[in-house]
């Protein structure tokens, strides 16, 4: 029996082994996920241990403080800051602190809302006792927003006086920055501006929004193994400045050349019409100024404009009564538009000053030699449409070459080339020169007008070909017109506009350099050449004469165009223009939407009036650029008085065209185009 039990109880060796293999596997296995748990432990501290630390300490809520980050400043080409961020405090109000110190230092509560409230005008002495009896063992009360470093240096070195030495406590401050636009309302639509959380709401604030902010840094307090407190801090990272080929100075030229148009057309206006509505100036004026060799923006401004130190004031345009009358929707309305950029976001037909595009694509095709003559009668009856298109002269030009058909923006003479060039062509070409795209601009809000120029298809119809020969029933922009403008006088070369050339760090090293985009060739330089010649006549000789300044060659084209509905008198004139013509530094392109709002007729439809515009920044720019006028000190000093003249209040030069009936117009290739108007000259 015992033998038997003894049989029973011996230990089965296979079993044994089966187990024991099954522990050192499992062992095995266990070794394995620890190795991997430690590696893998080990490379997120090494890749990404930053990331958790901060999330770690943005979760610590004792004695822990945000150090804001200082938003990047928006300088211009020479070095002048259009924005920058400044550092301004709240008062904060430590109830606990300054009621137990009150316990050690009788009289130190007196003392500290004494000193407070000499120092902080806007801080209530009752609303601080109340706080301080109400809530004792309160810590972070915000006393007051935004104080300038100033007040908060004055109270700092009160309380170290002698007088108040050791009597003040529980009041520290917390340093945040507000953004601060020296130059108010300059080139406000292109800057744009920040919202509080530095959030950049429209223009340059916006597009390089990310590159301007940095990261927050962060005081915080915890306690170690010994319960002992400790303070650390991670230091901000402030955000990146960007540089501008925008220079202060031609955007000033501009800007007052602007401006005093509207201002003096005004006041010839009331002073001749006193019986009529106050209104004279203009729905819009803009003006652009690029370099036309690497696509750099000089200048982008707008009439009428607004404060970026207070981007919500509509006081300027409305009265207090109308604005009580508005609702919060239209007021934003109100708002959105007067922080557009007409230059970039507004569309409209070009008028004549497309019209060197349609010769550019004549002579580059081989279609137009630059020999060719034209005979006007005063308009042109289109095959296949029963009404005669007038010319601006209903008497006509007579013969004319390419050059006299430009310097007298004969209609007549571009539908008869538009009819060898094509339709296909003239297509293709349009898109050859930007038109229909987007050109790409660093800025937010670029308006598409993709939808707003014809097809191939459409353009079968010669009706069409001819109205868009001379720069009708199609819409562009003034961005892309200018850029596109700027590869015919350059040499051929269409390169990407942009405002943008460089971006450094908070200590000023560069971080990055924005080199010019050349983004296709347009013409032949032969062609270029060409163009320049022809535009030259125009300002020497023709319609553009207004815009030429002595002692410099200008070239350059006007248009005149009515806008929809047709037959209201309601007109868009412009002039586009360059300097010097054998080596073009500079394009200015100058709209004047609807120049006398209120006035009708004759009294809107002349490029004269941007053309006065141009002149006056041709006048100012160019020497500021270096560019040397050909004439005598004495005639330089003669030109000059002159200048000075004008800016304080010579009378605007009326146009002399007769202006043609309006007659009914859209895009619909079945309905009647309207006739560009020029002033003749």
């Amino acid at each position: 029996m015992a033998d038997s039990k003894r049989r029973r109880l011996k230990p089965n060796n296979k079993i044994l082994k089966r187990m024991q293999r099954k522990l050192w596997f499992v062992f095995g296995v266990v070794c394995i996920l620890f190795v991997i748990l430690i590696g893998r432990v080990m490379y997120i501290q090494y890749t990404s241990g930053d990331k958790y630390e901060k999330i770690i300490l943005s979760q610590q809520d004792y004695d822990s403080t945000i150090i804001p980050f200082q938003r990047g400043d928006i300088i211009d080409a020479r070095g002048t800051v259009l924005a920058t961020s400044v550092d301004v405090y709240n008062v904060i109000l430590d109830c606990k602190v300054l009621n137990a110190n009150e316990e050690k230092s009788a009289g130190c509560v007196v003392s500290t809302v004494n000193l407070v409230a000499d120092c902080f005008e806007e801080i209530d002495e009752d609303t601080m006792r109340t706080q301080i009896s109400d809530k004792p063992n309160s810590q972070y009360y915000i006393l007051a927003k935004k104080v300038s470093y100033e007040e908060m240096s004055s109270f700092l070195e009160k309380k170290e006086s002698e007088e108040n030495k050791g009597k003040i406590y529980g009041i520290w401050f917390e340093k945040e920055y507000i953004r601060e636009y020296p130059y108010g309302s300059l080139a406000a639509a292109t800057i744009g501006y920040a919202s509080s959380g530095n959030v950049g709401v429209i223009g340059l604030e916006n597009k390089y929004s990310s590159v301007l902010n940095g990261v927050n840094g962060r005081t915080y307090g915890y306690l170690n193994s010994d319960s002992n407190l400790e303070q650390t801090t991670i230091d901000a990272t402030n955000g990146n400045n960007i540089v501008l080929s925008l220079d202060v100075n031609i955007q000033t030229i501009v800007e007052n050349a602007i401006l005093d148009w509207n201002n003096q057309t005004k006041e010839t206006w009331n002073a001749e019409h006193p019986d009529e509505p106050e209104d004279f100036g203009s729905l819009h004026t803009a003006a652009l100024v690029m370099n036309p060799n690497t696509g750099e923006i000089l200048a982008m401004a707008q009439y009428p404009g607004f404060d970026l130190n207070n981007p919500r004031d509509l006081s300027a345009f409305y009265t207090q009564e109308d604005l009580d009358a508005m609702t919060s929707e239209e007021k934003m309305d109100k708002l959105n538009q007067i922080w557009q950029n007409f230059c970039i976001t507004y569309t409209y037909e070009p008028g004549s000053t497309f019209k060197p595009f349609t010769v550019a694509m004549g002579l580059e095709t081989g279609v137009l030699s630059g020999d060719e003559t034209y005979f006007c009668d005063g308009g042109e009856l289109v095959p296949g449409y029963p009404q005669v298109i007038h010319c601006v002269n209903r008497n006509g030009h007579g013969q004319e070459t390419i050059a006299e058909a430009l310097s007298n923006s004969c209609n007549d003479a571009l539908m008869q080339m538009s009819y060898v060039i094509g339709a296909e062509t003239f297509a293709n070409y349009q898109s050859v020169f930007g038109f229909g795209q987007k050109t790409g601009i660093d800025l937010t809000g670029e308006a598409s007008t993709a939808s707003l120029i014809y097809t191939e298809e459409d353009l079968e119809h010669t009706v069409n070909l001819a109205t868009n020969s001379f720069g009708q029933n199609f819409n562009t922009t003034m961005i892309q017109l200018g850029t596109g403008f700027s590869s015919i006088v350059n040499g051929g070369y269409l390169y990407e506009p942009h405002l943008v050339t460089k971006i450094t760090d908070s200590n000023g090293n560069t971080v990055e350099e924005i080199e010019p985009t050349l983004l296709k060739t347009t013409i032949s330089s032969e062609v270029s050449d060409m163009m320049k010649e022809y535009l030259h006549y125009v300002v020497s000789d023709g319609t553009g004469k207004t815009a030429g300044v002595d002692g410099y060659e200008i070239g350059g084209k006007t248009g005149t165009a009515e806008k929809l509905p047709r037959g209201n008198h309601k007109y868009l004139v412009s002039f586009i223009g360059f300097a010097p013509v054998d080596d073009p530094q500079v394009v200015v392109y100058v709209v004047v939407d609807e120049p006398g709002v209120g006035a009708v007729g004759n009294n809107q439809a002349h490029s004269s009036f941007a053309q006065e515009i141009a002149h006056n920044i041709f006048a100012q720019t160019l020497p500021y650029l270096g560019i040397e006028s050909s004439l005598s000190e004495e005639e330089e000093a003669a030109a000059a008085a002159e200048l000075t003249e004008q800016a304080q209040g010579t009378n605007v030069e009326e146009g002399t065209t007769d202006t043609p009936e309006g007659e009914e117009s859209s895009a619909d290739p079945t309905e009647t185009p309207e006739v560009e108007e020029e002033e003749n000259q």
